[in-house]
């Protein structure tokens, strides 16, 4: 093949979708610290599956294609990864763009583009990451264009996947970090499993869509999940290939009390799950959704867009958990996005969440360091009205800078005031470790607790206790900090948070605050002024 169109391109794209989805569990494991925010793979799954979606929609055009594409993609992004890759694709399109068809050098050049508005995209890029993929790949695949003059377009393809598989493998020598804990990037592994769909679509054997969903041993499962109520019209293709038996083989595969309605076309069901990305996974590969329902048992996971605000400046934040939720309302959050660890929200869920606003500013906190990038190209989508991103990297960022939130003052005064609270605040937490492993010279066991401070595990134990104690133990060295305001997770108890209100008034100099936010995954949570 000598031109590459927009025909051939989808189907490829759809391969790449299907292997990607296959394989999202796996790349979700590929997770540097032991702890239950392992999504990668799903986030990269759902952003790519976006974007596809988009791209076969459109006509056979490779302006058309990769346009809808870079469109889907852009608004689909979940997690740093979803970001990056729609960046990748955002390039290729723009290089593209104007062209029917692409020949080899062009399809390399575009590549080439795709790397340089990725890493453009990002302020300070990390190598060993899939950055490192997608530009060692792209530059050592133009050089065999370029040194084989009428090279295929399959030959082309075949080096930039084996090029991107020898990068991924020499990722843990550029981040020790990764070298540390015996892991590829996780990135990088799904930019791979793009490039073996595609190959595997030129090659003539495109992926399909497994029907049962990989499963990870290393998870242990919290006590409670999300309910997810989806509706949908079946494609043609879709119908061909649904059956009741197969979707419920492939729910109960990621969750339970499934419940399947259909008729012709439409389809209704119910699922208990942890992961609700997975679930939609699973939806899109029969058609399209109708109506989505993505809430927790306690009502903690449903975006509140119950009201259209008229006001000139709106915040908006992410949260998870009834009383944080709570919270966040009433230290003057207009709008919630529930979400973060294991759901990030998507670059579309904000921008609609926006779209409801009649305001001329939204101040965004994100609340966690892998929804910052989503949150930004918000201001790539929305031209009226002025978009601010505060980059919270947790919940206990996002209320200190709340605090001095004052909804008469100057917008920039407000983003000033809250800018500084945020570089005074400390965060720390409580959670449990999915996989044994050993990391900053700490043994970590499977189910064991474990406390994370500034980007570090500090301690680890059985016990939940001695492990908040030991956390503590680390935050009193903090002497110029007075204030530590503890937040309670779903799994904590008052008799705990007692016990540890105790040890902090005998073993430090802290004042205490405590809140009931009820946050799924951490038990505690820790913000130290």
């Amino acid at each position: 093949m000598n031109k590459l169109d927009g025909k051939v391109l989808k189907e490829a794209l759809a391969s790449a979708a299907a292997n990607l989805s296959n394989k999202h569990a796996y790349i979700d494991t590929l997770n540097v610290f032991p702890v239950p925010d392992g999504d990668t793979g799903t986030n990269m799954s759902m952003t790519f599956e976006n974007g596809v979606k988009e791209a076969l929609k459109v006509g056979d055009s490779l302006t058309d294609v990769t346009k809808a594409l870079s469109r889907g993609l852009l608004m689909g992004a979940r997690g740093n990864s979803g970001v990056i890759t729609s960046q990748i694709f955002r390039g290729f399109h723009q290089y593209l763009d104007g062209k029917d068809a692409a020949d080899v050098a062009e399809i390399a050049e575009a590549f080439l583009n795709g790397t340089k508005v990725a890493y453009k995209a990002i302020m300070k890029p990390v190598e060993g990451t899939i950055l490192t993929v997608i530009r060692e790949s792209s530059e050592m695949a133009n050089e065999y264009v370029k040194a084989n003059p009428g090279v295929s377009i399959e030959d082309y393809f075949h080096t930039l996947t084996e090029e991107a598989k020898l990068s991924l493998e020499r990722t843990p020598e550029l981040l020790p970090v990764l070298k540390e804990v015996g892991v590829v990037d996780s990135g990088g592994q799904g930019l791979v499993t793009i490039f073996e769909g595609f190959t595997a679509y030129l090659d003539g054997a495109p992926v399909t869509y497994s029907d049962v969903e990989e499963e990870t041993s290393d998870e242990k499962k919290p006590e409670t999940g999300y309910n997810a109520q989806i509706s949908m019209k079946l494609s043609e293709e879709g119908f061909e290939r649904f059956t009741e038996s197969r979707l419920n083989r492939a729910l109960n595969g990621v969750g339970d009390m499934v419940e399947i309605h259909a008729q012709g076309y439409n389809v209704d069901f119910k699922v208990h799950t942890m992961k609700p990305g997975e679930v939609l996974n699973i939806g899109q590969r029969y058609g399209e959704f109708t109506k989505i329902q993505i809430e927790n048992l306690q009502d903690l996971n449903k975006i509140e867009v119950d009201k259209n605000i008229d006001k000139e400046n709106v915040v908006l934040a992410v949260s998870a958990g009834s009383g944080m939720n709570k919270l966040f309302k009433d230290f003057g959050v207009d709008y919630i996005i529930s979400g973060g660890q294991t759901m990030n929200p998507s670059t579309e869920d904000f921008v609609e969440v926006i779209n409801r606003c009649n305001c001329k500013n939204v101040i965004i906190l994100p609340n966690n360091s892998n929804i910052i990038m989503a949150a930004k190209q918000v201001q790539d989508v929305i031209n009226n009205k002025h978009i601010y991103v505060l980059e919270t990297r947790s919940m206990q960022e996002g209320i200190a800078a709340l605090a001095v939130y004052d909804e008469s003052a100057d917008i920039n005064d407000n983003l000033e005031n809250m800018k500084e609270c945020i570089g005074h605040i400390l965060s720390a937490s409580i959670t449990y470790a999915i996989k044994d492993t050993s990391f900053d010279g700490v043994e970590v066991k499977k189910n064991d607790y474990i406390a994370m401070f500034d980007k570090r595990i500090v301690c680890s134990d059985p016990d939940r206790l001695k492990t908040v104690y030991g956390l503590i133990d680390e935050l009193k060295n903090h002497e110029d900090y007075d204030l530590l305001t503890i937040y309670v997770g779903k799994d904590g108890s008052k008799k705990e948070a007692a016990a540890i209100e105790n040890y902090v008034s005998e073993n430090t100099n802290f004042m205490v605050e405590i809140y009931y936010s009820k946050q799924p995954v951490y038990s505690y949570l820790f913000g130290l002024e």
